[in-house]
């Protein structure tokens, strides 16, 4: 099993007035050959938008999208006549298909802070779709959130103390949106922004890795072979 852990620290940052994004992967001119992708990711942005600013219409195109929010809300509309807000505890997935347009616009209340997903679709060309799912999240525990082509989204709100055991999946993208994580065996403690990227040996089978939260914590798990 390896263990590859990327700090926040050491993310691209993008800064305009009112937004700033981490960015994940290699994104836009700031271009990393030896980070372009892991799995089916191929960008996990952590965006903070001030009221009323967010991201004028713009195209996509073959990428399913799926955002959760951390705080305030986001407003969404896209070409196919589709509307949103999506706020804490609920998921958002647009599937993009053989084309959309939309724009992303932080609520009046305050400031949003959300995570963004794109992920390489199983298949190209299929017909746009979006949906908003609220998710029933269970403390201490990671629930599923979503299911988007071969990959799971978990999340997990854990106070200090409880301990969740990673899924069993192959590979593992596990971000720390909140809060932090104790040290582990294959790992140093983990903050906010923090990320550690998990590949486990074919034939190795069974729980994944146990993490433990020091204090508040939550925690984004993307999961797939």
């Amino acid at each position: 099993m390896t263990v590859e852990i990327r700090r926040g620290t050491e993310r691209h940052l993008t800064r305009t007035p009112g937004y700033f994004t981490r960015h994940s992967f290699s994104f836009g001119d700031q271009y990393d050959p030896e980070n372009l992708r892991f799995g089916p990711i191929v960008c996990h942005d952590d965006h903070h938008l001030a009221s009323g600013v967010g991201f004028d219409e713009h195209p996509h195109r073959d990428v399913d999208i799926v955002t959760w929010v951390l705080s305030g809300s986001l407003h969404h509309t896209d070409s196919e006549g589709h509307t949103g807000v999506v706020r804490p505890g609920e998921v958002q997935v647009l599937s993009a298909g053989s084309g959309v347009t939309h724009s992303e616009v932080a609520g009046p209340e305050g400031p949003c802070r959300f995570v963004q997903t794109w992920l390489t679709p199983t298949e190209p060309g299929v017909a746009p779709a979006y949906s908003i799912t609220p998710v029933d999240l269970v403390p201490g525990s990671l629930t599923l959130a979503a299911t988007v082509g071969g990959a799971r989204f978990l999340v997990a709100r854990l106070g200090p103390g409880d301990t969740v055991v990673l899924p069993e999946e192959r590979r593992q993208h596990v971000y720390v949106a909140g809060g932090a994580l104790q040290r582990f065996s294959l790992a140093e403690p983990l903050s906010d922004g923090d990320a550690f990227r998990v590949t486990r040996p074919e034939v190795q089978g069974g729980p994944g890795l146990e993490v433990t939260a020091a204090v508040p914590t939550e925690l984004l798990v993307w999961a797939f072979v």
